[in-house]
């Protein structure tokens, strides 16, 4: 059963009169994801909203300082036990995939942390003993910096679901906009839901081992997505050469390098935008902007 922010998300997704939705990803954290998204989104000259789909821990409002004009809670509904109706027959138990109830002493009872609101538990239990309760899990930010919208989820601390927080960030997208989601790094279920549904990813690495190995699972997940991609290699002039290999082996584009520069580490450690930093990158970006796929193929 599909929450009505998920229907609204996919629905955008989904709609052809859509601009170009573009996502930032990486395998690992740490690879330079959001000097990326915020470099590519300020240095082009297009109309642009930029959707910082890390919910988890959000940080590409350190580069871009938005204004903040709107917070919306996200709230979801979860299962209640009515004790007196359960029988402690288990039917919702082995209906939950995700292990978010148990019986205990009788009695089913709710992990709510894991619970992923999709409604089974209640349709299964024979006595009717579950019901909906709501809660808060972490809110939507809306803001505006350098003349673009900026949405940020933040999902609340001590919840372990960050895929609704992502959807609520989506939906909350504008159809007329060139959208740049930085997603949430590794391949696990926050990043599928936030590239899923993009028109190209550009997945940023690194020449390390670590890097190579993650690369590898993130091409994987992107591919079963349907959706292609592009490599930026960060730190380019460390590590060793698995990196240009692999895509040359898979004939994956490699975007570009950036290589390992002091001065860029500390623009990044003061908060300050590597195209304000170093302006020499801002043509790049805006370069590498207009050679994205999608957006060629849009100007062409």
């Amino acid at each position: 059963m599909k929450s009505d922010t998920e229907k609204i998300t996919n629905s955008a997704i989904k709609t052809k009169e859509r601009e170009s939705i573009i996502a930032i990803a990486s395998g690992k954290g740490g690879t330079g994801k959001t000097l990326v998204a915020t470099s590519l989104a300020l240095a082009s000259d297009e109309d642009i909203q930029f959707l910082d789909c890390d919910v988890e821990e959000p940080n590409a409002y350190v580069f871009l300082k938005p204004q903040l004009q709107e917070t919306i809670p996200v709230i979801l509904p979860f299962p209640k036990i009515d004790a007196e109706k359960c029988t402690g027959c288990g039917d919702c138990v082995e209906f939950c995939e995700y292990n978010a109830l148990a019986v205990v002493k009788g009695k089913a009872i709710v992990f709510s942390e894991l619970c992923h609101s999709c409604g089974g538990c209640m349709l299964v239990c024979p006595e009717n003993a579950i019901s909906e309760t709501a809660r808060q899990i972490g809110v939507v930010e809306i803001g505006e910096a350098y003349g673009m919208p900026v949405i940020d989820g933040v999902l609340d601390v001590g919840e372990a679901v960050a895929p609704p927080i992502i959807h609520a960030v989506k939906a909350q997208a504008k159809l007329n906009l060139i959208t740049i989601i930085d997603s949430p790094p590794g391949t696990a279920c926050p990043m599928i839901e936030a590239v899923k549904g993009s028109d190209y990813c550009v997945l940023v690495t690194e020449p390390t081992p670590f890097g190579y190995h993650d690369l590898t699972l993130a091409v994987e997940v992107v591919r079963e997505l349907d959706v292609p991609c592009g490599v930026i290699i960060n730190r380019a002039n460390i590590g060793d050469d698995k990196v240009q290999q692999y895509c040359e082996s898979e004939n994956i584009e490699i975007l570009m390098r950036i290589p390992m520069d002091r001065k860029i580490a500390e623009a990044y450690s003061e908060g300050i935008p590597l195209i304000e930093a170093l302006p020499e990158y801002k043509e790049k970006f805006n370069e590498l902007f207009r050679e994205i796929p999608p957006l060629y193929q849009r100007g062409a």
